[in-house]
C-alpha cells in the first residue's frame, strides 16, 4: 500500500473516541503516539523520551507536560488521535511508526512534528531532504528492516543452528508497507542462502498464538521476528512461545532478548528516542523543524540471551559471543 492510498483509508475510517488527557494549563505540551505500543506499557521509548527531555531541562510536570496516546493496533483509530491533539495546539507531536507519521504530517502544517521511521523520510514524503527538511517535520530515520538487514539475521540465525533450512517469518498485515518491504527482504536473503522461507501473518495476541501452532505444523527451523511496534509490544510473549515450542528466533532490537528472546540484532530504540527527546527539547526552546536535519541512525547492535540459548539446547559459538554487543546471563 502506498502513502496516498494509506492516508486515504485512515482519513475514511471509522472514528474512533479518543480518551483525552486534560490540557495542562500553561505547560506546553509533547505528545507521543505510537501506532500499537500498548498505554498500559509504553515501556523504554517513553522513558527514553523523558530522560532526553529532561537533559535539555524540561521535566514531566513541572515546565512540560508529557503525553502518551497508542492506537493499540488499530490503525484507523490514529486520524482521530493525531486530529484531536491538533484541535488542542499541542507543541509537539512525536509520531511513530511510519503509519503515524504520515497521518500527524498531513494533519497540521504548523505544528511541529517529530517522526521516527524505518523508511526513507524522502521517499514518505515526509521532508524535502534529509538536510533541509522544508516544513514542519523532521527525525530520526533508523534502519530495521532495510539495507539488507535480514540477510544479516539470517546469516546469525545460521550460524547458531547451522542445520536451517526452513525458516519462518513472522509480519503485520496492518503496518502492509513495512511487511511488504519485510517479505521481500526476507525472501531474497532466504534465497541467497538455500533456505526456505514461510512468511506468516500475525496483527493481534491470538493471531500471534495461531502462528506459532503454523510453525509447529511446518517444522520450521528458526523464526524470524520481523520489525512492527505491535510485535514490539508483544515482545514477551514471543518470548515466551519461542522458548515453549524451542523455536531460534532472531528479533530486530535488544528489548527483545532483555524479555527472554534468543537474540536480536538492530538499531538502539533507546537512541532513538532519545534523539526524538532532544530535538523536543530545542523546538520547545525555539528551534523550528526546518533547522534541524534528518537523524540517520546506522549502528548496530547484536544481543545474545545466553540463559534462554540454553534452555532451546543451543550452544552459542565463540565467534558468535566475541561478536556479541551484549550477552546476556
Amino acid at each position: 500500500m502506498r502513502r496516498r492510498d494509506f492516508i486515504t483509508l485512515l482519513g475514511g475510517a471509522t472514528a474512533w473516541p479518543l480518551a483525552t488527557q486534560a490540557q495542562p494549563v500553561g505547560l506546553p505540551v509533547v505528545a507521543y503516539i505510537s501506532a500499537s505500543i500498548s498505554p498500559a506499557s509504553p515501556g523504554p521509548t517513553l522513558v527514553a523520551l523523558r530522560q532526553a527531555l529532561a537533559e535539555a531541562g524540561y521535566v514531566d510536570g513541572r515546565n512540560v507536560a508529557i503525553q502518551f496516546h497508542s492506537a493499540e493496533g488499530q490503525y484507523d483509530r490514529i486520524p482521530t488521535i493525531i486530529d484531536e491533539l491538533v484541535r488542542r495546539q499541542v507543541a509537539v507531536i512525536v509520531a511513530s511508526p511510519t503509519p503515524a507519521a504520515l497521518v500527524a504530517k498531513a494533519a497540521t502544517k504548523t505544528i511541529p512534528v517529530l517522526f521516527g521511521v524505518t523508511d526513507d523520510p524522502v521517499k514518505l514524503g515526509l521532508v524535502a531532504s534529509l538536510a533541509r527538511p522544508g516544513g514542519n517535520a523532521t527525525g530520526v530515520n533508523f534502519y530495521l528492516a532495510e539495507f539488507g538487514l535480514s540477510a544479516k539475521r539470517l546469516g546469525l540465525l545460521r550460524e547458531l543452528v547451522p542445520q536451517t533450512t526452513r525458516i519462518a517469518a513472522l509480519v503485520n498485515p496492518k503496518n502492509a508497507e513495512n511487511a511488504e518491504a519485510v517479505t521481500r527482504d526476507v525472501t531474497a536473503a532466504g534465497s541467497a542462502i538455500g533456505a526456505q522461507i514461510e512468511v506468516v501473518h500475525a496483527s493481534d495476541k491470538q493471531e500471534i498464538e495461531a502462528a506459532f501452532a503454523t510453525f509447529v505444523q511446518k517444522r520450521v527451523d528458526a523464526l524470524l521476528v520481523g520489525t512492527d511496534p505491535f510485535f514490539f509490544s508483544r515482545r514477551l510473549q514471543l518470548a515466551t512461545l519461542a522458548t515453549r515450542h524451542a523455536i531460534p528466533t532472531i528479533y530486530t532490537v535488544r528489548e527483545y532478548p532483555e524479555a527472554g528472546g534468543l537474540m536480536s540484532y538492530g538499531t538502539s530504540l533507546k537512541e532513538v528516542y532519545q534523539q526524538l527527546g532532544a530535538y523536543a527539547g530545542r523546538i520547545l526552546k525555539g528551534e523550528k523543524p526546518n533547522d534541524l536535519p534528518v537523524v540517520q541512525m546506522n549502528k548496530f547492535e547484536f544481543v545474545i540471551n545466553l540463559p534462554t540459548a540454553r534452555a532451546l539446547g543451543l550452544t552459542v559459538p565463540p565467534s558468535l559471543l566475541a561478536r556479541a554487543d551484549e550477552v546476556i546471563d
